[in-house]
């Protein structure tokens, strides 16, 4: 009697789903040339807004708000004048999905005015900052895949990784070390 094991997942279940989303979010993509800047810039926000629980599927160009309650940051599709403060949390900010897959936050005025909380997001910011820096090109710190996020921020994290390379590559920085991209950045301007 001979022991075969057979693969865990024969027809692939689940992966189409993953991949179909994946393929419409990269289809719907409109990406434009970026410094090395609006790069960091538009990484960090989206990052800042993917790490939070999102409950629903994003689409561009609606706005989401939100919140941060038990720790926690949470994406809402429920603006803050639509429920209490006890039940959402504190607000942070007004989020929109971009036709680049890049996110956009304004933040709410009692953040925008809370220096421990605007000192908590530049360390953040910093920390950022540091990876670009550290790493030998700056598409090895893209979220191409970030096991730890929930269904949609995972999706969204690999196609906002894939709009930031095109937006690399049509200003030419796709390779480049974070360094390199600056000085490619000062020389042009």
């Amino acid at each position: 009697m001979s022991l075969m094991s057979k693969p865990a997942n024969p027809q692939g279940k689940g992966s189409i789903a993953i991949l179909e989303t994946l393929q419409q979010a990269k289809t719907q993509l409109v990406a434009s040339a970026k410094n090395i800047q609006q790069i960091s810039s538009d990484l960090f926000t989206s990052l800042f807004i993917l790490n939070s629980q999102i409950r629903f599927k994003p689409t561009t160009g609606q706005a989401y708000w939100l919140y941060l309650k038990d720790s926690q940051y949470r994406l809402s599709l429920i603006a803050p004048e639509q429920w209490s403060a006890i039940r959402s949390g504190r607000f942070i900010g007004a989020c929109q999905l971009q036709l680049d897959l890049t996110w956009t936050l304004e933040l709410s005025s009692d953040c925008a005015n809370d220096s421990a909380f605007l000192q908590e997001i530049a360390a953040r910011r910093r920390q950022l900052e540091e990876k670009l820096q550290q790493a030998e090109k700056i598409d090895d710190v893209l979220p191409v895949y970030l096991e730890a996020l929930p269904y949609y921020s995972r999706v969204l994290a690999s196609a906002l990784a894939f709009s930031l390379k095109q937006s690399m590559q049509k200003s030419g920085i796709l390779g480049l070390s974070f360094r390199q991209a600056e000085q490619r950045f000062f020389t042009t301007n």
